[in-house]
């Protein structure tokens, strides 16, 4: 049910907080109330004055969810301040998309993670961001966004650079393809992931194999084995680590128990770092590329 008079008064105190310059407005010489008029509020939403105005005054037919995006984006409400808005309407958010934002807490959490490789990726494969060590374990990773940072599309578009050892492509593919599934059903008819899924199905003919038998898993930890051009094989034990919204996760890479990838891993540290160090004053490029 509708909390009309608590709605209203969400809608008021955003639209006062606002100045015109915030929404590209200019800010006019007669303003005789705080923040954007309601015109203005109604005009960025796309809805009607008379509409708009009902909802501050309590009044009128409930908004549609549609109307409750589109106002809470003129209205340049966070997460947590559209989920309310919703609420109050009586109705139950949209599910949360981080998108390829990472929030400043988490990278610092990472960034702490020094003697491991670690990456934060979205739940679609996208690499937002990795630490050298990461960085120096897989093939080279473009500076900017696009399919060429993310791991299912490289993984399936390009086999040639696979880091991994021939006799894990099988399983591996099929953990792709599976976690893949599951966040397709997750985020059903999102742009991003069912356009990744059309290129992955018309780019390779494994991946169309993989996803018409409809297998669903969603990976919380594996084993993985690196093949490295110049330490050989690592194998480390990949921990992932949701976040609230389990559209951004951080994944971790520990040296597997009873190998000699932890002292891989220190040499791959050294080499790496200095191959880093070299490239980045040569281009003057960020050794992360995130």
């Amino acid at each position: 049910m509708t909390n009309r008079r608590e709605l209203a008064d969400f809608l008021r105190r955003r639209r006062e907080l606002l100045r015109p310059s915030d929404v590209g407005l200019p800010d006019g010489l007669r303003r005789r109330t705080p923040g954007l008029r309601r015109e203005e509020a109604a005009s960025l939403a796309g809805v009607s004055t008379d509409h708009y105005t009902r909802l501050e005054q309590a009044r009128g037919s409930a908004p549609s969810e549609t109307v409750l995006s589109a106002i809470a984006r003129a209205l340049q409400c966070d997460l947590d301040q559209r989920d309310h808005l919703f609420y109050l309407a009586g109705m139950t958010p949209p599910q949360r998309h981080a998108g390829s934002f990472v929030r400043p807490g988490l990278i610092a959490l990472a960034q702490r993670l020094t003697d491991i490789p670690v990456l934060i990726c979205t739940d679609i494969g996208e690499i937002a961001w990795c630490n050298p060590l990461a960085a120096a374990l897989m093939p080279p990773l473009p500076e900017q966004p696009g399919r060429g940072r993310n791991l299912i599309w490289r993984w399936f578009a390009q086999p040639d650079v696979r880091p991994a050892p021939p006799e894990d492509w099988a399983r591996m593919s099929a953990g792709h393809v599976m976690d893949l599934r599951a966040t397709y059903a997750r985020r059903a008819g999102d742009p991003d992931i069912t356009s990744l899924v059309a290129d992955l199905l018309d780019a390779s003919e494994e991946f169309r194999g993989l996803w018409e038998r409809h297998e669903v898993a969603v990976r919380r930890a594996d084993v993985k084995t690196f093949i490295h051009p110049e330490v050989g094989a690592i194998t480390v034990r990949c921990e992932v680590l949701l976040t609230e919204s389990a559209d951004v996760m951080l994944l971790a890479h520990f040296p597997a128990e009873g190998t000699d990838a932890a002292e891989k891993l220190r040499l791959l540290r050294v080499i790496g770092t200095q191959d880093f160090d070299v490239t980045a004053r040569r281009e003057g490029a960020s050794p992360t590329g995130g």
